[in-house]
């Protein structure tokens, strides 16, 4: 079919009316890339891109991430335009509290947003996640007889977005891994928010891009047959690689007075709207759309929706010759668990004394066996995390059904990736470091939590355990640092059976990430607990691990393996005391008020609290009569338990802690 660029030329200075229109009216926003890439925007949802606006969750549409999420305005008005449950009062309302069009794009909050970006350069890591989830999608459930996968994700990065490392490092995992169903635009022009781009960057863009393995194309972003061509291109490229289309625009093309300048950027175009408009051909009325694009894309909707229609046939056909498969793609859209996960996971022996990260790999078998969408990937650590999926092999370009994913030295990259396979929406994806290297992780983190995507992060070597390798390896204040990211449940399991209580509780999780820390060294099995009580416990976030016998006269809490020094310090100061283990304070926040002061009594105001960590967090459940036996300082290089001594964490320091409170 032909590209109607009469009609989608008029459409994209409609588009830029609405952007200039929408910033005017919040005296807010940017400019722009809405501006300078509106001829890309018409293409797309004009022509070239596979999506039906009434289903704008369909499986197997294309996926557009706007990486340049400042951009938001271009999204938003692209989208009203295509007939999304977006209207005109929504693209009024611009910025405005409780609107559908936040100043950036928010994945859950707007139809058709695929991810939530602003952040520069996570969309090309979420988008990169994607086209991983994507592949794995078709090799999973694709037949000889039914092709029901077969949709490309395409992203708009700037330089910005370019310039960030985790951008960087997430293509670089694309090259190599062929994803050539990836589709890269480049939003080419020469600026970035503080200067011209000049005054940061000199390298070849086109040609680092060519050294990742991407196949690269350089046009005229302004000619739309130009990108079409480009586009279909890459769409239909045979070279198994991913693509990459250096689309050279006008940044804030339409506006004299700043086009082409940084200051095009943001809003110092707004006072100059009115007469650009009018020298586009707009209207007096504002937020204006005419007639004929409405009516255009109206019938563009009918064509997208017989190219649905035909594929929910061939779905319908392929669920019934495939029903088991059917069942299992559907169970991964619901995220639906088998029933009774945590009773598939086997006890551990009794005399079990092991790290949890090696009792988490046990666990790690039994739910990868239950739960086939699981997939597990390590920042080039499985000898050291032990998440290797054993019954599985590598996901690599020659074996998409592979449920081990190597990321490489990419924390961050791996991250964002997650978060991408997350947006798909198919699969469940884990992924593996050292917990101190969180912080290279913790912007793709905070970001799962905001979207409320069901992310697992594997992370070891919790403590100042890991003992040798010194404090920059020692994550002291790094649980807590997660810990106060909303939205993100934190678990530090205390032994074996807590540790089949986080997966279980990580997995039973939908609407947002979860955190497991575990240990390097070994730490012992605390028999004394029952069984069901750890498991269960973990579920609530924090339980009775030791009931007083007697009256109630001190409370320890601990979490990790620090609890096993709670435990042996309550049997030394006698029947009045409890043992509180709390492995994830936000899940036991989440209980019932009756259930917390259960667990805590609010009368029982001497309180202990132990965690190999920077204490400040502790005096929410100590309070300010309570004490805290953590570590406010970094580590030091020698064995993990000369280490613990050294720094603390004995129950000779719990007891000595518990005796000083006033009685």
């Amino acid at each position: 079919m032909a590209l109607n660029t009469e009609i989608l030329s008029r459409a994209a200075t409609e588009a830029r009316g609405l952007a200039m229109d929408a910033v005017q009216a919040a005296a807010s926003g940017h400019l722009g890339l809405p501006l300078g890439a509106a001829e890309v925007g018409a293409v797309l949802f004009g022509h070239a891109l596979r999506y039906f606006p009434e289903d704008p969750t369909w499986i197997n549409r294309d996926r557009l991430v706007l990486s340049a999420g400042h951009g938001s305005m271009f999204l938003y008005g692209w989208l009203h335009l295509a007939g999304y449950d977006l209207s005109i009062e929504e693209i009024k309302n611009f910025r405005q509290l409780h609107s559908k069009t936040p100043g950036h794009p928010e994945f859950g909050e707007t139809p058709g947003v695929e991810a939530t970006t602003g952040p520069l350069g996570q969309g090309v890591g979420n988008a990169v996640g994607m086209a991983v989830a994507a592949k794995m999608a078709e090799a999973r459930f694709n037949t000889k007889e039914y092709t029901i996968f077969d949709h490309k994700i395409v992203c708009i990065a700037g330089d910005g977005c370019l310039q960030e490392g985790v951008a960087s490092e997430a293509a670089a995992f694309a090259g190599h891994q062929k994803l050539d169903n990836l589709i890269l635009i480049y939003d080419s022009n020469d600026v970035t928010l503080d200067a011209m781009a000049k005054m940061t960057q000199s390298e070849d863009t086109a040609e680092r891009f060519r050294a990742y393995g991407f196949e690269v194309q350089t046009i005229n972003g302004h000619d739309m047959e130009a990108f079409l061509a480009a586009f279909e291109k890459a769409k239909n490229a045979t070279t198994g690689k991913p693509q990459f289309i250096v689309s050279r625009t006008l940044i804030g093309k339409g506006i004299p007075e700043v086009a082409g300048t940084n200051k095009a950027h943001g809003e110092a175009g707004v006072k100059f709207v009115d007469a650009a408009r009018k020298a586009m051909g707009l209207p007096d009325q504002k937020f204006y759309v005419s007639k004929d694009v409405y009516e255009f894309f109206a019938e563009h909707k009918q064509l997208l929706k017989k190219r649905y229609l035909a594929w929910q046939e061939q779905f319908s056909s392929w669920k019934s010759a495939n029903p088991d498969l059917a069942k299992l793609l559907d169970r991964g859209i619901h995220h639906e668990l088998p029933e009774e996960l945590l009773a598939r996971i086997p006890a551990f022996p009794q005399d079990s004394k092991i790290a949890t990260r090696k009792a988490g790999s046990d666990v790690l078998q039994t739910v990868a066996e239950a739960v086939p969408l699981l997939i597990g990937g390590s920042a080039d650590l499985y000898g050291s995390t032990l998440n290797y999926i054993k019954s599985d092999q590598d996901f690599d370009h020659s074996n998409r059904g592979g449920r081990n994913i190597r990321f490489g030295i990419r924390e961050h990259g791996m991250c964002a990736i997650l978060n991408g396979i997350a947006y798909h929406g198919i699969f469940r994806p884990s992924g593996a470091t050292f917990l101190v290297f969180a912080d290279y992780c913790r912007p793709s983190i905070r970001l799962a939590a905001l979207a409320k995507l069901p992310v697992i992060y594997v992370f070891t070597h919790d403590s100042v355990g890991v003992g040798e390798d010194g404090p920059t390896h020692q994550p002291v204040e790094t649980v807590n640092g997660l810990r106060v990211i909303p939205n993100l449940d934190v678990i530090r399991p205390g032994d074996p059976e807590e540790t089949a209580g986080a997966f279980a509780a990580a997995l039973s999780r939908t609407d947002g990430p979860t955190l497991i820390a575990l240990t390097r060294q070994t730490i012992p099995i605390q028999n004394e607990v029952p069984l069901d009580a750890r498991r269960q416990g973990v579920l609530k976030g924090g339980y009775i691990a030791r009931k007083e016998s007697g009256k109630l006269d001190a409370i320890i809490l601990a979490t990790g393996s620090e609890l096993q020094h709670a435990l042996n310090a309550a049997k030394q100061l006698g029947d009045g005391v409890r043992v509180v283990s709390l492995p994830c304070t936000e899940r036991f926040l989440r209980q019932e008020q009756s259930y917390q002061e259960d667990v805590l009594p609010p009368a029982c105001r001497r309180r202990v609290a132990i965690e190999a960590g920077v204490s400040i967090l502790w005096y929410r459940f100590v309070g300010l009569d309570g004490k805290v036996v953590g570590i406010d300082r970094f580590g030091l290089s020698a064995p993990g338990g000369k280490v613990m001594a050294e720094l603390g964490m004995t129950v000779e320091r719990v007891v000595e802690a518990v005796k000083s409170l006033p009685a």
